[in-house]
């Protein structure tokens, strides 16, 4: 469920630890771990609390929609898959689409619809649902881009996912 402050405070009590501080240890987990499987746990715990708007202004005073991006450049599929998991979860907001936009992520998540991996591309058909606009149609509505996203609307046998979210795209933002 979303979280407001009265609930936050019910749910950490008092020896809890407030929400900006747990996303806070996160980051700085994230930033000292040295394997792989650490890292891949911290960014999907991050991606978890992405979803909750009550979340949106510490994960933006604390740069994790920048981690989000730097993320899906690893050569690392699962941190790609979480990271943009991350940015779908929190573009529905405008103020991080902005950030997103703004940090160069329209193109990193246009690459993540060429991902092997199926939940990779289909949170980089929804953050890509989000973060069209009328200032960003130009860059997201390249022919290339288009095709492919038709392609996975008419991908419904293979895939209800890709297909279902592709069509709400085109619908929205191509053939309204």
């Amino acid at each position: 469920m979303f979280t407001n402050a009265q609930r936050q405070v019910e749910r950490t009590g008092r020896s809890g630890t407030p929400r900006d501080q747990y996303l806070q240890d996160l980051v700085t987990q994230f930033q000292s771990a040295t394997d792989e499987e650490s890292k891949e746990k911290i960014v999907a715990n991050l991606a978890n609390f992405a979803y909750d708007p009550f979340n949106y202004a510490f994960m933006r005073q604390l740069n994790v929609l920048e981690l989000f991006l730097d993320c899906i450049t690893e050569p690392n599929e699962r941190l790609v898959e979480f990271g943009i998991g991350g940015i779908c979860n929190s573009c529905v907001d405008p103020a991080n689409a902005s950030i997103i936009t703004q940090c160069g992520g329209i193109p990193l998540v246009i690459q993540c619809l060429s991902s092997p991996v199926r939940n990779t591309v289909t949170y980089a058909l929804g953050a890509l649902y989000y973060l069209c606009n009328s200032l960003t149609k130009k860059e997201i509505l390249k022919p290339d881009v288009v095709r492919t996203i038709r392609e996975y609307a008419s991908a419904g046998a293979v895939n209800t996912s890709f297909s279902n979210l592709a069509n709400a795209f085109l619908e929205k933002h191509v053939d309204p």
